[in-house]
Order: C-alpha cells, then structure tokens, then sequence
C-alpha cells in the first residue's frame, strides 16, 4: 500500500475507537459520546451509545449556523417535465421544518414509522429529512414498486403514515402511484392511519378525505418544528432488500454512526469538498439515493443534484453530460448499467463533443461489477479517473474504494481497488481456511463493522446473526466471492451463487463476462451456469449489441467463444454466446442472473418484484429456445 494511506487504513484496523472517535469530532453532537465502541454482545456492536444528536440537524441545521445558509443545498432537474430548481440550506431547511410540523400534526412522533413512495422530486427529499428532523423512522420504497411489495413494507414496519404523490414519469411513460397505493393498502393487514399526497401538476387525482390528505392541506397549519434529540443507537431508517424466503430483509442505520462515517466518505473516498458539486446518478429508493443523493453530501455540506431522468432517452445520450455541464459537476456517482446503456447507443462519443465538461474531475462506479471495457471506454472518453468500488445495502457506504481524498492510487482493470479505512475483509476457502492472495473465495469482513453499517435487521435480531454473521465465525458474510491479490486488491467476480461448478472447477461467471465485453461489437452481457447431467454446470453468455453493428450474430457468437476458450481455456467448456435484444434488469441497473438461470434450468421462479420490463423474460424465454436451451412448452 502507498504511504499516507496505509498509515490511515492500518490505524483504523488496529485501533478502530480511536480512528472513529477522531472522526466524531466532525460532526455535530448535542452531547458527545464518550463511549465508543461497545463490543459485549457480538454481533450486535453499538458506536457512540451514549451520544445525542440528530440527522437533519447535521445535514441543514449545522451549515446554516456556521453561516452558509445562502448556499445551494440541492438542484433539481427533471428532463422528463422541463422542472428546474434550486434550494439554499436555509430554504430547504425551511420546507423540512414545515412538513415536520404536517408530520406531527397528523400524530407522527419520535420512533413512528413513515412509508415514503415517491419519484425523484424534491419533496421526497424534504419527506425523507422531515422524518429525521422529528426522530421518526422513514422506509422508501421504489416509486412504482408493485402493490403486494409496498403491503410486505407497510406490514413488517407497522408505518403510521404513508407519503406518496399522483404519479411518476418513465421515459414515455406515466406511471400512476394511487391505484398502486390503493391496492397495497388493501392487501396490507396492517392500516396505515394517514395518506399525505404530492398533486404533481396535470396529475392530480381524487383524495378520500379524511385518511388522504395533499400535500398542501396538510401544511396549512402546520408551525417550523425544531430538532428532536436522538440518541445515537436509535434508528434513522429501514430499508427494504430482497430476502431468499420471499420476506423483505429491514436494514437499518443507527443515527450517530450513520453521519459519522457518511460525512467521512466524502472527502477521503470522493474527495469532495463543501465548495463542490456533487451527483449521484440514482434512485431515492435504493441505498445510493439514500447515501449519496440525500445524506452523506448534505452532511458535508456541499452541493447535490437531484436527476429525475434516465442516461439514454431523455431526450438522449448526452443527457448526462449536459447535467455535469450545466451545474459544473466535480464527480458523478452512478451504475456501471448507466454507462453501457451510453456506450450502446452512442458508442463513438458524439453527444459527449457537445458539452464543457472542464470541471468534471472523477467518475465513480458501483452498484455491479463493472467491467475493464466499460472503465477503458469511459476512461478514454472522459479523460478522468473511472473508480470502480464495491459497497452493499447492508453496508450504506463503499467496503473498497480507491480513496481519492487520502491517496490516488493505479487502476487495475477489474478491480474495485483496495478495503476501504474500517473493513478488515478477508476470503475464506470452502474448507473455512483463508485464502492465501489470488486464491478465490468467499468474500468477508472480520467484525465489528465500522460505524454508519447495519447493526441489526428490523424486529429479526435471529435472521440478522443466522443470514449474516454464522457461516464464519466473527466476520460479516458479504455473499460476494472473490480474490485479493499480492497488492491487496480485491477482486469482486460474482455473487456466491455466481460461481458455477464446471467438472469440478470452480469458475467465475464475472471472468468469463469480462472476456465477452472485450469483444468490440458487445455493449453489455451476462452469463450463467445452467445445469448439465455430464458436467453439473455448463456456461452460457447472453450478449446485447452495440447500435449499429452490422456484422452478423453468427460470427459475432463464434468469436466471443473463441475469445473465452483463448483467455480462459477449454476447462470453461464454453460454448453457446446468444444474441439478444436487452437483458432483464432491476430498476437499479442489476441484471437478473439468477432469474435468468431459472428459466434456462425450467425451475418455478417468481416474478422478481424490481424488475425494470417484465416483458424482457418472455423474450429471453424465446431465445433460448431458438437456441435449444430451453424446451418449447
């Protein structure tokens, strides 16, 4: 490791309460902690017990006293309505403060849960630290989320209040949130006490009084709410992530610890500073959104963009560039999907040439893995660094990272860099040995994890220990598998349930993956074992086309395996690379592999619920049976 930041990772491994308590210092307490890391009940650690403070306070409260209300907060810009907006801390704080009065006007209090499904509009921002500012619990759902989703969330977090608005906006589309929120509240046996309704404009819809309320009725008479003190333990939100048994996991975030290490993240990892403009290409939804849209940014105080858009087709491929154009964007946070979706429609570059992007200092990538031809084509691009790193939900910030604001370090094409400051990851072997360096495994982090990670799952304290903490005792169980190599980088190369057995080797889908995306005409791919009687385990690649590739889907297929069988060898028995016109996705960029797999090995699977196009697995289903994978029915 460099110099500086092997002096600044190995404190943190080796005295982690000071390291941590250094960092408390940076943020606002209405008491500080005096004790830091209380290890007595492993696995559930608990920083800065007894400390109080509150999230709001610290992300609009804290700038504003040190006088820098008059600064830009958030801007808002909507490609899909032509909306544009701008708010100071101050004004921001002012809307929060007001709606935290709605909130409390309507029987919210400190420790009640508030349901927020919303789209990508200031109003979910200000909802969201409404909810922190009163000491109640907020769970976002994806707006546009299936209804029987929302009941699961409405259910197992016993929400008291539901926000929501009319509708959201799709490229094309318009999707309408009430009859979804109808029929979730319908499913749920839980009942929600109150509906607060955003009319989006040309979108308003019937409101059943006096359960449902608008927006604006409901701050008719609501008074500016101050602070509430929280102890740092209690919980700033639940969100949801998809469990194996079909129930929805709660992860939640301790309020001290969660601004704690956010507020670190942005200068040592992102290098941003207060004076910076910062975006995060996603989703209020997910945790990105969560992270790096609303808190982390707002905790240090600088500028964040709010984008209700998509990368490709509103209105084009250069919507991201006009954005860092426009706002004079320091670096950009966003999924490796976002940029193969550029690649693939704009594969020379010709709407970037467009654009001042002379500000423009980093790109950051994560969400999946991304690969070396997707970093090399936006590296090539952009003339900046592409950082790809690895982070969880469970985690809320970045497990591994280049640090850019302690040391740059070298990009190693296919590797999300070095352990982040705080995580002491190690692989572990099948036979529960550790992995000596390029030696594949599991992938895990010796405990107790840093501040601003998960300490426990909502009401499931058992589910926590049994699905996270039990399979290798004193580490966190991340389901990645990898390898970290002779410099300490790790190596990210699929889910656990992404490593396929061929004949008894064990091989990674993302290696292979990372061959195909080499191939010039392939903008995006996936693969994945399907089960075989004579070898158990037999690899297929599933291959999306750049825009305007006109040589045929035959050679194409035939080079992509000879590709695999040069770089990987023949023990991949790679043999069958399909044309396809798009892959299944999650709303946030993830390809459904597992879902796929299902479909290949004629196993019952259920519709995932994150699905972007349900449409999608219907024509993969066709062309694996063009492609005798798949028996017709």
């Amino acid at each position: 490791m460099s110099e500086k930041f092997s002096k600044i990772y190995d404190l943190s491994i080796k005295d982690p309460e000071k390291f941590w308590q250094e960092a408390a210092n940076d943020i606002f307490w209405f008491k500080k902690p005096t004790k830091i890391l209380n290890k007595s009940n492993p696995p559930f650690y608990k920083w800065y017990e007894d400390g109080v403070t509150n999230t709001c306070y610290n992300a609009l409260d804290f700038h504003i006293d040190q006088g820098k209300g008059s600064k830009t907060a958030l801007i808002y810009d909507s490609p899909i309505t032509g909306n544009k907006s701008k708010f100071t801390y101050e004004e921001l704080r002012s809307k929060v403060s007001k709606f935290a009065g709605a909130l409390k006007d309507q029987g919210v209090n400190k420790g009640d849960r508030v349901i927020i499904y919303m789209p990508m509009i200031p109003e979910a921002v200000v909802a969201m630290l409404a909810c922190a500012r009163i000491g109640a619990i907020h769970s976002v759902v994806f707006g546009g989320f299936a209804s029987n989703e929302l009941a699961s969330r409405i259910d197992d977090s016993k929400a008291k209040l539901l926000v929501t608005a009319s509708c959201g906006f799709e490229p094309g589309r318009t999707v309408e949130y009430k009859p979804l929120v109808d029929e979730a509240i319908k499913q749920a046996q839980h009942k929600i006490s109150k509906m607060i309704l955003f009319q989006r404009k040309g979108h308003e819809v019937k409101l059943n009084a006096p359960i449902e309320i608008s927006w604006d009725e409901a701050q008719v008479n609501a008074k500016d709410t101050d602070c509430v003190e929280m102890n740092s333990n209690e919980f700033a939100y639940i969100l949801y992530t998809s469990g194996t048994t079909g129930t929805p996991k709660g992860i939640v975030r301790d309020i001290g610890g969660h601004i704690v290490a956010l507020k670190w993240t942005m200068k040592n990892i992102y290098n941003i500073d207060e004076d910076d403009i910062w975006w995060s290409a996603s989703d209020i939804g997910w945790i990105v959104g969560h992270s790096y849209i609303v808190y982390a940014p707002l905790f240090k105080g600088c500028t964040t963009v709010l984008f209700e858009g998509k990368p490709v087709g509103t209105p084009d491929a250069g919507a991201f560039w006009k954005i860092i154009s426009d706002y004079k964007v320091k670096s950009l946070f966003t999924a490796p999907t976002a940029f193969r979706a550029i690649k693939k429609e704009d594969p020379e570059g010709k709407f970037f040439s467009k654009y001042d992007l002379t500000k423009f200092e980093s790109l950051f990538l994560a969400g999946e893995r991304a690969d070396p031809d997707t970093i090399k084509w936006a590296e090539n691009l952009l003339k900046v660094p592409v950082i790809d790193h690895w982070w969880q939900t469970e985690t809320s910030w970045a497990i591994s990272s280049n640090c850019t604001g302690i040391e740059m370090m070298k990009t190693k094409y296919g590797s999300a860099c070095k352990a982040v400051p705080g995580y002491d990851v190690k692989i572990i072997k099948s036979d529960q040995t550790l992995a000596k360096p390029n030696e594949m495994g599991d992938i895990v982090v010796k405990l107790p994890l840093p501040p601003g990670t998960f300490p426990t799952l909502w009401n499931a304290d058992q589910r926590y220990k049994e699905n996270y903490m039990s399979n290798y005792e004193g580490y966190y169980q991340t389901y990645d598998a990898g390898h970290i190599d002779e410099d300490g980088y790790i190596w990210i190369m699929s889910r656990t349930d992404d490593i396929i057995n061929v004949a008894g080797h064990r091989l990674s889908t993302g290696a292979i993956e990372e061959v195909l995306s080499e191939h010039q005409s392939v903008a995006e791919c996936a693969v994945l074992g399907i089960a075989d009687k004579l070898k158990g385990q037999l690899p297929i690649g599933l291959i999306v086309l750049k825009a305007g590739v006109d040589k045929d889907n035959e050679t194409i297929s035939k080079e992509c395996i000879q590709m695999v069988r040069d770089k990987i060898g023949p023990v991949a028995a790679f043999k069958v690379a399909i044309v396809i016109k798009r892959l299944p996705k999650t709303r946030s960029g993830k390809i459904l592999r597992g879902t796929i797999r299902k479909i290949a090995d004629s196993v019952e699977y259920k519709m995932p619920p994150t699905i972007d196009d349900p449409a999608i697995l219907d024509e993969i289903k066709e062309d694996l049976i063009k492609n005798n994978i798949l028996k017709s029915a």
